[in-house]
């Protein structure tokens, strides 16, 4: 027993006891595409672009996804900052554009629904109502959403029952616009 002296454990074991502070930034990604509560009642992408993502000056947005993703493992992301990281798209707002336009023409066809919640990070899609247990009896709809495995940026998910289909790769907007009617004809 010992008095009148403090023991004092060495540096080291000090530190072996102490938490370690790092950067993670796993947690700063999952913060920069957190949503607002009420994006879930977005009629319409424009809505729901209130994350870190979509606000902060792009190159500090590109800096952060390219630091997640470096170990080459896929992080919940939008499609316009995969293919804008990739180099294949030349800014976010062109992305926005893209979805825009969808925006444009589906709202003002009957039966077309933005579906805001999306996977973490990605960008909501258009679902055709009417092909859901119409006659052909699918039990998910016709979906269109943004993709960035090609330069079109649309692919179209048939209506189905049940295995996932493969997409249909849309030539961009124009090519959306001169298949609408095919896609729509699944009811």
């Amino acid at each position: 027993m010992e008095t009148g002296r403090e023991i004092v454990p060495p540096a080291s074991r000090i530190a072996a006891h102490q938490p370690l502070l790092e950067p993670l930034d796993g947690l700063e990604w999952s913060q920069a595409i957190e949503l607002p509560r009420d994006a879930s009642l977005a009629t319409k992408p424009a809505e729901i672009r209130r994350a870190w993502i979509h606000r902060a000056p792009e190159a500090e947005v590109l800096s952060l996804f390219r630091g997640v993703t470096a170990n080459g493992e896929p992080v919940p992301s939008p499609w316009w900052l995969r293919a804008l990281s990739e180099g294949r798209l030349d800014s976010r707002e062109s992305g926005f554009r893209v979805e825009d336009r969808i925006a444009q023409l589906l709202s003002r066809r009957p039966g077309w629904e933005y579906v805001p919640w999306a996977a973490d990070g990605e960008s909501g899609y258009w679902e055709f109502m009417p092909s859901e247990r119409g006659h052909s009896g699918h039990s998910i709809p016709t979906t269109i959403l943004n993709t960035s495995r090609h330069d079109g940026w649309i692919d179209v998910l048939p209506a189905h029952s049940s295995r996932t289909p493969e997409p249909i790769a849309v030539a961009g907007l124009a090519g959306l616009r001169a298949r609408l009617g095919e896609f729509e004809a699944v009811r």
